[in-house]
């Protein structure tokens, strides 16, 4: 009996002690990512993408989000796969400027408070012409745009920007270039006052918002059109899912904050990795304001966090390698920044520099 009572110790220590090394071989140190967005431009240079990839490659960037037809980017694919770098679809989606299938159909855009149509009436610049999410043709555009990506193989993810309202408060460093001080949420940058959209909130509230004192102060309106754009960014994952393709987004800075200033609910979205634009410069803060909202996106939620740098902003070696160190200190996968075609010298050893420190 006694023999028998060792012997099955000695199994369940053996047992235990091969789970464990299974379970070693499964611990792998994920590598902090470097990432930049960037254009392909409206031609297929193949010479200048081979200068591009290696040169990406030099600084330790491994992934890129390419902006760009879904053509151009199934002939970067193989030119990035020789480098092992990952290329994503970065598509512009609910502002569509120019967008000569859209422009057929006025109705599809947002409306403002002063109830003008987006297409006609342009938020701060020529090239904010914004698609309503409540219209159901514009919806399945959209979703039809995605698709398109979808089907390229090879690719990241399906990178959605663009993907809100547009902004009711610019950055505090933006608004005196629009000659603007918005204290209050001004009627002409408050969207979305589509037809569609007041129609289905009557039927539930029995008001039209436009009928508001203060629409600015209902949060069942704030929240009604926050669902509009999760529920379209949720049905596109819902089908790249099926077609085992991901789906990232660029977003604002942190949940609290992108709500207020776009009416973008991004942690409602389920996406396989978020990419909040940190650009501090447009808030009039500083270095650590970074590291604050890469730990509250963090927080907010549970799938990846890639903290997006402005490079301009960090033209000084040292700021950019303390926005780099303090995003991944606070919880961040890796940096996506704006833009690495653009860098000096000098923030070019940054990054050389840190991708051989983070690999040891």
């Amino acid at each position: 009996m006694t023999k028998n009572i060792f012997l099955s110790i000695l199994l369940l220590a053996i047992v235990s002690c091969k789970n464990d090394d299974k379970s070693s071989l499964k611990v792998k140190k994920e590598s902090f990512v470097f990432a930049s967005w960037t254009s392909a431009g409206n031609t297929f240079d193949k010479l200048k993408w081979k200068k591009k990839i290696k040169y990406y490659d030099s600084l330790g960037i491994s992934e890129i989000l390419v902006s760009g037809a879904p053509e151009i980017l199934e002939k970067i694919i193989p030119i990035a796969n020789q480098k092992n770098i990952k290329v994503h679809g970065w598509m512009w989606t609910l502002n569509r400027p120019n967008d000569t299938i859209a422009m057929q159909h006025p109705e599809w855009y947002a409306v403002n408070r002063n109830l003008q149509n987006s297409l006609d009436y342009r938020a701060y610049v020529d090239y904010y012409q914004w698609l309503s999410p409540f219209h159901p043709e514009a919806r399945d555009y959209i979703i039809s745009n995605a698709k398109e990506f979808m089907k390229i193989d090879g690719l990241a993810s399906v990178h959605l920007d663009y993907v809100r309202y547009p902004d009711v408060i610019l950055g505090a460093d933006l608004q005196p270039k629009y000659n603007l001080v918005q204290d209050t949420e001004m009627p002409e940058f408050d969207y979305d006052y589509h037809p569609i959209a007041r129609k289905q909130f009557k039927a539930i509230f029995d008001k039209d918002p436009i009928d508001f004192e203060h629409p600015e102060l209902s949060t069942e309106w704030r929240q009604f059109r926050l669902n509009a754009v999760t529920t379209l960014v949720n049905e596109i994952v819902a089908i790249a899912h099926t077609k085992n393709k991901k789906v990232t987004a660029a977003v604002f800075p942190f949940p609290t904050m992108s709500r207020q200033m776009v009416r973008q609910a991004w942690n409602d979205w389920n996406l396989d990795t978020a990419y909040p634009m940190l650009y501090q410069n447009f808030y009039r803060e500083n270095i650590n304001w970074i590291g604050f909202a890469t730990k509250q996106d963090v927080n907010d939620v549970d799938f990846p966090i890639i903290s997006g740098l402005y490079s301009p902003a960090l033209r000084k070696p040292e700021d950019l390698e303390k926005a780099i160190k303090i995003a991944k200190k606070n919880g961040a996968k890796g940096i996506s920044i704006f833009t690495a075609d653009d860098l000096t010298a000098a923030q070019k050893a940054v990054f050389i520099k840190l991708k051989s420190e983070f690999k040891k």
